[in-house]
């Protein structure tokens, strides 16, 4: 096999990003639930304040994955970190060492930032779990993650507070 080489995303691969997105929600069983559109990640990735960064995986000039992430702050650490968001690489050409070269690039990128640490998520059946627990990642059993979005967090943010 060829070697992997990372590069940042630029404006120019909007539309491979979004097929990673939606590739990745098909891994996850959940083929429906993208809402995003080129038009969103255009403006979030790539506009005047980017709200994240992309790293895309390539053989032989193929994009086979990507990297998406933004930063975090820790105030314990008083420093700041990375979220992983989304990590994926097209199924023909998974274990082959793709997935790892991303890894590895992002978490060169929170050394060179100065980052405390590096964070994602996994669903608890993903199999990349073990892969995850091989380079020194390890779930927090003692955090529980928490969201709300929709309709919830409108009612939320409606809320009147009174002193």
């Amino acid at each position: 096999m060829s070697s992997v080489t990372v590069r940042f995303a630029t404006a120019a691969d909007v539309k491979t990003i979004l097929r990673f997105i939606k590739g990745l929600a098909e891994f996850e069983h959940e083929p429906d639930a993208v809402k995003a559109t080129e038009s969103d990640l255009l403006r979030d990735g790539f506009g005047p304040k980017p709200k994240f960064e992309v790293l895309i995986a390539e053989i032989e000039k193929e994009s086979v994955g990507f990297a998406l992430f933004f930063p975090t702050y820790s105030t314990w650490e008083g420093r700041p970190g990375l979220y992983l968001e989304d990590l994926f690489v097209v199924e023909h050409m998974r274990g082959q060492g793709i997935g790892l070269a991303l890894l590895v690039r992002l978490a060169a990128i929170a050394v060179e930032r100065d980052c405390a640490r590096l964070e994602l998520s996994v669903l608890h059946w993903n199999p990349a779990r073990e892969f995850y627990h091989t380079l020194g990642l390890h779930h927090k059993d003692e955090w529980l993650p928490y969201r709300i979005s929709g309709e919830a967090l409108r009612a939320l943010a409606a809320r009147v507070t009174t002193s």
